[in-house]
């Protein structure tokens, strides 16, 4: 059985969470279900790290909407920059979600992460999602000064659809001449539709199942345009001298038969690609430091090669 595959550890967490008896998300309202998130969202998570800043900003999107964002830093430096987007099926989660994991993100890497809020469907369908994404990691280049930060040193990064996000912000970024260090790829989706090996044996009973996956890219986009590159990365035509890229995925995710295609098309384009492969955990697993040690040695590795790309490779 695919359950066997689970650490013991993986597995006690999806026991809990299955005595907590929570409606699933694709049974609420895209509401109810933001509510809920929030609710569970750190219950695993490792409690929110003390920085010496963190701070409420805000990064215009094309259309003039001010897209809230948190800035985490370490030190008053003037630090280089991650933008990180985060996951949730462009469906829920923001900027408190998230907060502990870009804290430890921050206090890892040594560098600033700066977190977005980035429109949700299905109020704001794609491509909004991408848009907001693009505009702001913009606008955070430009931002330096304002921010007392080095944003000429700047990567890009995000979980599940926040990773799909950051795999197109990379190759929007390579056409537009903006340099990017990194793109940091945790767990992230990269195809149209869920017709890999891995949807099959992870359907259910491993976090995200099939029915939340179906839920999620319901409201974000018609079933037609589910092959726009924009939405699934995989289908991009080129992907050569994009900036490196880190790509982390679980072993027991329905999404990581399609992240290791993409990380071997990276390859194939010539772009530097480190991957690292976390057995007998699920999706969302990054967020569990509390509860399984996987998720720590993933905070670990991010820092690291966060560290690697804006500071050392600076040098």
């Amino acid at each position: 059985m695919t359950s066997s595959l689970l650490t013991p550890r993986m597995s006690g967490v999806i026991d809990r969470i299955q005595r907590a008896k929570r409606p699933p998300y694709y049974t609420l309202s895209p509401q109810q279900a933001r509510e809920a998130y929030v609710a569970a969202a750190e219950i695993l998570d490792l409690p929110r790290a003390p920085l010496a800043r963190v701070q409420d900003i805000e990064l215009d999107a094309d259309d003039g909407t001010p897209l809230p964002a948190r800035l985490y830093a370490a030190s008053h430096e003037r630090l280089p920059v991650l933008l990180y987007l985060h996951g949730g099926g462009f469906t829920i989660g923001g900027l408190e979600t998230h907060d502990s994991l870009c804290r430890q993100l921050a206090l890892l890497s040594g560098a600033a992460v700066v977190s977005l809020d980035y429109r949700l469907a299905p109020e704001h369908r794609f491509p909004t999602a991408v848009d907001d994404s693009w505009a702001a990691l913009r606008r955070l280049r430009d931002s330096g000064d304002a921010l007392g930060l080095d944003t000429s040193r700047l990567a890009v990064g995000g979980d599940s659809a926040g990773g799909t996000l950051a795999t197109v912000c990379a190759i929007l970024a390579r056409d537009a001449g903006l340099p990017l260090a990194l793109q940091l790829l945790i767990t992230p989706g990269a195809s149209a539709h869920q017709d890999t090996a891995s949807h099959v044996l992870f359907a259910t009973g491993f976090v995200l199942e099939r029915p939340a996956i179906d839920w999620f890219f319901d409201q974000y986009i018609d079933h037609h345009h589910r092959k726009d590159w924009r939405f699934a990365p995989l289908h991009a035509e080129d992907l050569e001298g994009l900036a490196p890229a880190w790509v982390c995925l679980a072993e027991c995710d329905p999404l990581v038969d399609e992240g290791l295609a993409y990380a071997d098309r990276l390859r194939l384009a010539g772009v530097p690609v480190s991957l690292d492969l976390y057995k007998g955990v699920t999706h969302d697993f990054i967020k569990m430091g509390r509860a399984i040690p996987e998720a720590l040695e993933a905070h670990a590795a991010a820092g690291r090669v966060l560290k690697e790309a804006l500071f050392d490779g600076a040098r």
